[in-house]
């Protein structure tokens, strides 16, 4: 099959995919107006390219919370890979490694945390938490985690309640059934009886249980769900180390909104203090310049992801992230960008359509 972009893997998963797991990856909540204003937003933005620069070479690298990757574009947490793929997670985990790119695993992972890492014992990875109403069972996940090599923990913020996912519903979609979630279990159900539930999140988490989790982990703090600049103060001022601009790809709260249009105003909030990354309708390398422009260190890709797993597994995975490096190493060319830290905002406009 022939695939040159994101949205060639996008069509090809479809067809590969079951109906109710095409719509529990691609679906959003309520009408699906964030979910598709998260694309559209992108191309309410147009490049101002300069010209006359070498060009001849030019570097992708960046950093985030002090480590290297080999392009600020990185992968988001989505959980139940293996509805995807065979091999999950661990396939996911080798592509990013030899992508040289962060790979953020999901709570909702479908392989054991402990097989991700066997499977890519080089790759830089950060944990996604849900945090869960029992602490013990948070703290022995966030240590777990730690122990295991993975350099930061990102907390979501924006499920206190799942949202209204219509084509979930209407499939009688029942992940807790169908799938083993093998990390959210005490070490005696680990060894022991299967645990069939998707374990509830908490809803009362709030500002003040950060405090918590510092007490219990080294590892740097990234919230991710942050959408206002009033939220983004309040980042600061609990000194989390990094935010992700995210609307849960429009999965949590349909009529907020797309993550573009909000990272603005996260990061004249932030004022520097931290780190800024977005998630959240990058499909193109122009996307990615797009949002470095905007102040973004780095973009974190969800359902493309998933959609190159469907297809190919590990190696469909490499190839969304090539395709995409290659993408924005063009569009950093086009527009006489020659590394990563050229990129500013003078070199876009927002269209007046």
């Amino acid at each position: 099959m022939s695939v040159v972009c994101l949205t060639d893997f996008e069509a090809h998963a479809r067809e590969r995919l079951s109906k109710s797991t095409w719509d529990y990856i691609g679906g959003g909540a309520g009408e699906g107006f964030t979910r598709d204003d998260n694309i559209a937003a992108f191309k309410k933005i147009r490049l101002r390219p300069r010209y006359l620069k070498d060009v001849s070479q030019v570097d992708t690298r960046t950093t985030i919370q002090g480590e290297e990757i080999s392009a600020p574009i990185c992968i988001a947490p989505t959980g139940f890979h293996c509805l995807a793929w065979p091999d999950g997670e661990t396939s996911t985990a080798r592509a990013a490694q030899a992508a040289g790119i962060c790979y953020i695993t999901s709570t909702y992972a479908s392989c054991t945390l402990e097989d991700i890492v066997a499977a890519a014992p080089r790759g830089f990875r950060w944990f996604q938490l849900y945090v869960q109403p029992d602490r013990q069972l948070n703290k022995q996940l966030v240590q777990r985690v730690e122990s295991l090599g993975f350099r930061a923990l990102v907390i979501t913020v924006d499920v206190p309640k799942l949202g209204n996912r219509r084509h979930d519903i209407r499939n009688q979609l029942n992940l807790k059934t169908n799938l083993l979630l093998k990390d959210l279990r005490s070490p005696q159900e680990r060894n022991s009886v299967p645990y069939l539930q998707m374990s509830p999140i908490d809803s009362s988490f709030c500002w003040e249980d950060l405090s918590w989790f510092r007490t219990i982990t080294q590892l740097p703090i990234i919230l991710k769900g942050i959408l206002t600049k009033e939220d983004a103060e309040l980042a600061v001022k609990h000194n989390v180390q990094g935010i992700i601009v995210s609307n849960h790809g429009g999965r949590q709260l349909d009529d907020v909104p797309a993550s573009v249009d909000a990272l603005p105003e996260v990061v004249a909030a932030v004022k520097g203090k931290l780190e800024v990354y977005l998630d959240g309708g990058v499909r193109t390398g122009n996307d990615v310049l797009k949002a470095l422009a905007l102040g973004a260190k780095c973009v974190f890709l969800g359902r493309p992801v998933l959609w190159g797993l469907a297809c190919k597994g590990e190696h469909g995975v490499g190839e969304v992230l090539n395709i995409l490096k290659d993408e924005f190493h063009t569009s950093m060319a086009l527009t006489g960008c020659r590394s990563v830290a050229e990129i500013s905002q003078d070199l876009i406009q927002f269209s007046r359509l």
